[in-house]
């Protein structure tokens, strides 16, 4: 996301598999202003816990042009990318307040930023560490950015702190 023009139009790309990142390049390479927002995934592999950084929309980027000035047909054709989402013959938009709440959610690299506010009694799941994907109910938010949480783990009720930057808002 290097830059932000409020008047585009944005469209939606699909990628070939594994190609965000090429896809991404060529398109800039090509004077369009694309996003992709991403998220940091953690899962269980070989007994340990990585966390990567992935695109939030596997599969999908976003793309502003004028479709006026039939630029488009050129987006098909670049390398990482299948096609553009369309409804019939034309590229479909995007509607512009859905591209620019996802922005305000992200930080100046598209990466997903922890929500803001949660309180006690909200419903969170757990994006790192050896909780991942767990479901939780926020119990208490401690000073230092420190979330009690409530976990059912072995059918009892258990209490967890995590950091508020591991948590998503369900």
């Amino acid at each position: 996301m290097a830059f932000y023009d409020p008047d585009a139009t944005w469209f939606l790309a699909q990628l070939k598999p594994n190609s965000a990142r090429i896809a991404e390049r060529n398109l800039k390479r090509q004077g369009f202003m694309t996003f992709l927002p991403l998220e940091d995934l953690t899962r269980q592999r070989g007994g340990k816990f990585v966390t990567r950084t992935r695109p939030l929309f596997p599969g999908y980027i976003f793309v502003a042009f004028d479709a006026a000035r039939g630029l488009w047909r050129k987006i098909n054709s670049t390398q990482g990318v299948t096609r553009l989402v369309s409804f019939g013959r034309e590229p479909a938009r995007v509607p512009l307040d859905l591209i620019s709440q996802l922005m305000l959610r992200c930080d100046t690299h598209g990466k997903l930023l922890p929500p803001k506010l949660v309180k006690p009694g909200d419903q969170v799941v757990i994006t790192q560490g050896p909780f991942a994907d767990f479901v939780a109910e926020v119990e208490q938010i401690a000073p230092d950015r420190r979330v009690w949480v409530l976990m059912d783990l072995m059918g009892s009720q258990t209490r967890v702190a995590i950091r508020a930057e591991q948590l998503r808002a369900v």
